[in-house]
């Protein structure tokens, strides 16, 4: 069983023990009619595993998502606020439990005779002391169950956060992919353009000469000239999203945004279809559908707390302690006093208050159950959608590969039906301008595979392993 779906079941077993004591409300249900199967035909009884990431086979991209997950200030944040929750969860528990509380007092005093002076017309005055021990408790009686509904909700909220930090990782490790495919990208498309140019320059070279030696029109040599400009400004317009990418990834890091990374110099191919589970699975997959439902369990807490808080609130109170104006006495039983007592407290008149607070627990809880349809209902869009686009983008670069493979085979043509003088230049310029634009497609489209399978991935709930210590602060 992976962490996340152990994670679920805990929360669902806790809010079954408490919610029982607690007498919780309960919530009207939504029909969520899961099919048995995706809509695309695809399905699988099998969880995607391990560092998905990992597949695409580049050893700097895993070190970057690695780095990412260690570094990223936003990342930090987020495991700074579960702690932050963890600390209320137990603050929140610390209210079960009597309370304990020790004094010391120690004094001296001095006081003034106004009246009675003495036979030198001084002020008659006294010194003393007096010391004091004492020891109190108090322990609020939860009859209604209102601390262990409170305790329960504060729970809930770590879980919730410990979900979105799960989210945050995951979203994060996503983000540094695209960004790092989009650097790839620019990286090919750079490389395709200069080399593009190189055979532009080339070209511009033979039209001038077949124009210096009169065998070669003008325009010929104008046209020639006109591409070469255009593939002159095509190198210069995929340096701008190079350099951005480079940054991005940068910032993604924690780096310094100096686009001094590096990168590979073109797209890896798409991996083999991945196992994609059960529609249902998706449930116990998904951190943001469990933060929805933690957010659920704590908003039901609530209500009883609400409600609780109409009810009167039992208390008992004991103290002890000794009284001397000796230090040494402090420890003498004899000087030893206690009490013990009990602390009835019931609202009569506020207002309304409390019963408006309960309306208005229960409507927040109902707008979680709102939250949680919608949080569901998209998250399997999420993976209809990525499971359509990969099926639709892997026809249209197959599409395309084909429709490459027949404007080189026209190229070579046009060249030779040229070189014999059966065939305009402008036709071999034109067939040329086809062939790079389609290579330019090919590895546009090829980037797009890729992200849709990232978001597939996402859509799925990550499907990879976060390391116990990706974050700093992470507990």
């Amino acid at each position: 069983m992976s962490a996340r779906c152990f994670h679920f079941v805990m929360m669902v077993i806790v809010y079954s023990l408490v919610g029982c004591a607690l007498r919780l409300p309960e919530q009207q249900g939504f029909p969520m009619n899961l099919p048995e199967n995706w809509s695309s035909g695809q399905s699988s009884t099998n969880d995607p595993t391990g560092e998905w990431w990992e597949s695409l086979g580049n050893t700097e991209l895993t070190g970057f998502v690695k780095e990412a997950l260690v570094n990223n200030p936003n990342l930090q944040m987020t495991a700074v606020r579960l702690e932050q929750s963890r600390l209320r969860a137990r603050i929140a528990g610390a209210d079960r439990r009597p309370t304990l509380n020790a004094s010391l007092d120690a004094g001296k005093k001095r006081s003034n005779f106004i009246g009675l002076p003495i036979g030198d017309m001084s002020v008659l005055t006294s010194r003393s002391e007096n010391y004091g021990f004492a020891l109190s408790s108090n322990w609020e009686l939860d009859v209604w169950g209102r601390i262990r509904a409170g305790q329960l909700a504060a729970s809930m909220d770590t879980a919730v956060a410990q979900a979105e930090l799960a989210a945050a990782q995951q979203s994060l490790a996503a983000q540094a992919v695209k960004v790092w495919l989009a650097l790839t990208e620019a990286r090919e498309q750079l490389g395709l353009a200069q080399s593009n140019l190189g055979i532009l320059d080339l070209t511009v070279r033979q039209a001038d000469l077949r124009y210096g030696l009169g065998v070669g029109p003008a325009l010929d040599l104008r046209l020639a000239e006109t591409n070469l400009a255009s593939a002159r400004a095509t190198v210069e317009q995929w340096r701008s999203p190079l350099a951005q990418a480079q940054r991005q990834l940068e910032v993604l890091l924690g780096r310094y945004p100096a686009g001094a990374l590096g990168g590979i110099a073109k797209l890896p191919d798409l991996p083999p279809p991945i196992p994609i589970g059960l529609p249902s699975q998706l449930l116990t997959r998904r951190p943001d559908i469990l933060g929805a439902h933690g957010r659920l369990i704590a908003a039901d807490a609530r209500i009883a707390v609400a409600q609780a808080e109409l009810y009167p609130k039992f208390s008992l109170t004991a103290s002890g302690g000794t009284s001397s104006d000796e230090l040494e006495n402090l420890l003498n039983n004899h000087l030893l006093v206690w009490s013990l007592g009990s602390n009835l407290t019931q609202p009569i008149l506020n207002g309304g208050r409390l019963r408006a607070q309960v309306k208005l627990r229960e409507s927040l809880a109902a707008e979680a159950v709102i939250q949680y349809r919608g949080i569901v209902l998209n998250a399997f869009a999420e993976v209809e959608i990525a499971l359509v686009n990969e099926q639709l983008l892997s026809a249209r670069e197959s599409r395309l590969a084909e429709s490459a493979g027949m404007a080189a085979q026209a190229l070579v043509l046009a060249e030779d039906r040229f070189a014999r003088g059966l065939e305009p230049f402008i036709r071999v310029l034109e067939t040329q301008r086809r062939v790079n634009g389609l290579q330019s497609q090919q590895v546009g489209v090829r980037r797009l595979c890729l992200e849709n399978r990232v978001n597939l991935h996402l859509a799925l709930g990550g499907s990879f392993g976060i390391p116990k210590n990706a974050t700093k602060g992470t507990p």
